[in-house]
């Protein structure tokens, strides 16, 4: 079960108004995750949010494809009104109203992952 993490940059002082903001968070009514063609391809386990200083991460608990996973972002109202009230917050600006764009961002954002670790994982 693979975690994803999201990276944003935030202007530095901002870190109890994105609190506010994440914590007031409407969750997706179904972990359900689809795929291109609309068969189910897996689930949204858990997701959590971290934030200091200048930098934000979003980590992202699923089973599936990380591309379902942003399809399924994308096109939750809940996640655009959240983009919405986290702009003034931001560094940098992003395009995120539509699909594509979310996606892309998603895409860029993601950080390179180097190790995850289970312990019901075989070792090597």
């Amino acid at each position: 079960m693979p975690y994803a993490a999201i990276t944003y940059k935030v202007k530095p002082g901002h870190e109890d108004e994105i609190a506010e903001i994440f914590a007031g968070f409407q969750r997706v009514s179904s972990p359900t995750l689809y795929g291109d063609d609309g068969t189910e391809s897996g689930r949204l386990l858990g997701t959590a949010v971290f934030v200091k200083d200048e930098f934000m991460v979003r980590v992202i608990h699923y089973e599936g494809d990380l591309a379902d996973v942003a399809r399924k972002m994308a096109g939750h109202p809940g996640v655009h009104h959240l983009e919405e009230r986290l702009a003034p917050h931001l560094a940098e600006r992003r395009d995120t109203s539509t699909p594509a764009g979310f996606g892309d961002y998603f895409r860029n954002a993601t950080m390179r992952c180097v190790s995850q670790l289970a312990p019901d994982a075989p070792n090597g």
